[in-house]
């Protein structure tokens, strides 16, 4: 068999013949030419056999390594008159517009990134992180699916840190199919108003009738007395919204999805709770510093992970220090039987009723227990109640989010190298979401 035949069927790129083959010191160099005579515009379907020029250079494209040797695929492409685009150069079947490397070997790097860290990936493949992240951003954009946001019913929204600084990725999670269908940068009603604009898009007004009177219209005012807010047709199918506690997400759901039941996260209520125990921690620890005994605040400072931790977790010396503190009693032994009287509600498989009388219960103990901390915490409880006792009810909460968003931040961890929220949300996509990667010898 000749060299050109063989590596035209191991290289199994699409639409081109082996034309040539020249092996350099560090690389295997392939020469192509496509097989098609209709040039194709690589940023849109049109194509014809009208050549504007051709190019007095060769375009370069990695492909996936040949043992140790990097191998190069070579071509000279024309150029065409796209009616939308311009002059530009043909497109080719075997890459994606604008990129320098195969689409097998993005697939690779895509599938890679998703499972090993940034530094085995780039040593791996010889390709640098930057480079990386616009590999995984055109990936993803191609098999992201368009229709990902139809037939939503049941959805949680959430954020989650990918940088320093507040830097963070709004996310919307199908908690039917337990994937992340939407993202944006940033965070709280103006991130959810973008998701409600990309799910029912705007619709241009008809045009209006020359023979119809001029209406006046005023600029943020209602024009239609009685007129219910405009409900897109595919928010009109949400039933039931999963959030924080935080008030962005919220506005923007009573805004868009009037109708959705917003759901409060068991989860977040406890974490919460956590953290007012936590205050009164504290608080008593400095008045031990405040006092001659400096080793009395620094044994208590070493009981912090004993109440934050749950009982059934504590080592054999936290459960001694678990029995000291209950023998002391006080206020942090007081605030700790409150966190861990909320717990039980929302860890056992209580009927709705029964979670209704003990969260009130705890709403009268918390406001009676004269600590700050939980007399405000029982404020917040009071006036998410409905949204608490709608999640229990109904079963949709944040805890797939939060599985996911456990996810995220580890991918996310690899992610930073990147500069943009788009390749880190690239990323999201690729691990969490819709999009099902396969290695180019699973491909057909």
């Amino acid at each position: 068999m000749r060299v050109n035949a063989a590596f035209c069927r191991l290289l199994r790129l699409e639409g081109v013949w082996v034309r040539g083959v020249a092996f350099d010191p560090d690389r295997v160099v392939v020469r192509v030419a496509l097989r098609r005579r209709r040039l194709v515009c690589p940023s849109c379907s049109y194509s014809t056999r009208w050549i504007e020029n051709t190019q007095a250079h060769e375009s370069v494209w990695r492909h996936l390594d040949l043992g140790v040797w990097r191998l190069e695929v070579r071509a000279t492409l024309r150029r065409l008159r796209c009616p939308t685009h311009g002059v530009h150069v043909e497109g080719v079947p075997f890459a994606r517009e604008g990129s320098r490397f195969t689409a097998d070997l993005e697939d690779l790097v895509t599938w890679l990134v998703t499972k090993c860290d940034r530094t085995a990936v780039c040593r791996l493949v010889r390709v640098d992180w930057q480079t990386i992240g616009r590999i995984i951003e055109r990936v993803g954009q191609e098999k992201l699916d368009p229709d990902r946001l139809d037939g939503l019913y049941e959805i949680g929204i959430d954020e989650v840190s990918w940088r320093k600084q507040h830097r963070y990725l709004t996310l919307v999670v199908d908690h039917r199919r337990g994937q992340v269908v939407w993202g944006t940068d940033g965070a709280g009603a103006v991130a959810a108003d973008r998701f409600f604009a990309e799910l029912d898009p705007p619709k241009s007004a008809p045009p209006r009738d020359p023979g119809a009177p001029p209406q006046l219209v005023i600029a943020g005012v209602d024009n239609e007395a009685g007129a219910a807010p405009q409900v897109g047709e595919r928010a009109a199918k949400i039933a039931a919204i999963s959030m924080d506690m935080g008030p962005g997400y919220a506005l923007s759901a009573r805004e868009h999805a009037p109708h959705a039941v917003i759901c409060i996260d068991p989860f977040h209520v406890v974490a919460l709770t956590t953290r007012a125990l936590d205050e009164v921690r504290r608080g008593y620890w400095n008045e031990l510093r405040s006092l001659d005994d400096k080793q009395a605040a620094k044994r208590f400072k070493d009981a912090r992970w004993v109440l934050l931790k749950n009982p059934e977790n504590l080592t054999e010396k936290q459960a001694a220090t678990h029995r000291k503190l209950r023998d002391a009693g006080g206020d942090v032994w007081h605030a700790y039987t409150l966190k861990e009287a909320l717990r039980s509600i929302f860890n056992s498989e209580l009927e709705v009723e029964d979670v209704t009388v003990l969260l009130d219960e705890f709403i009268t103990s918390a406001t009676q227990s004269a600590l700050a901390p939980f007399v405000r915490l029982a404020q917040t409880i009071r006036k998410h109640r409905e949204g608490i006792l709608a999640a229990v009810r109904l079963g949709v909460n944040n805890a797939r989010v939060e599985a996911l968003n456990n996810k995220v931040r580890l991918i996310t961890r690899r992610a930073y190298g990147f500069h943009s929220a788009r390749a880190a949300l690239a990323l999201v996509y690729l691990a969490c979401g819709p999009i099902d990667l396969t290695l180019p010898h699973e491909q057909t």
